[in-house]
């Protein structure tokens, strides 16, 4: 445990954007998995529905600094595309 206060206050701090951070990356990760289930099982109402609520996961992912604007862009192509690409 650090000595200093200003070093504490760090420490509190991290474990709280630590959990935060997590939460922003399992849901846009489960909201993914979500659309490529949904691709593979051929179904395109839940998968256009599941793309929405994906699409806004990563976004806000990114806006909590989670992951790149650039991942953030390549992940929601491919997914766009393979919803696009279901007959």
């Amino acid at each position: 445990m650090p000595n200093m206060k200003n070093a504490q206050k760090r420490v509190l701090v991290n474990e709280k954007k630590e959990v935060r951070n997590n939460n922003y990356e399992a849901t846009m990760k489960s909201a993914m998995k979500k659309v490529e289930k949904a691709v593979a099982s051929k179904d395109k109402e839940q998968a256009n529905a599941s793309l929405k609520v994906a699409i806004k996961a990563i976004d806000k992912a990114v806006k909590g600094g989670v992951t790149s604007k650039n991942t953030c862009a390549r992940n929601k192509s491919r997914l766009t595309k393979k919803v696009n690409e279901m007959e």
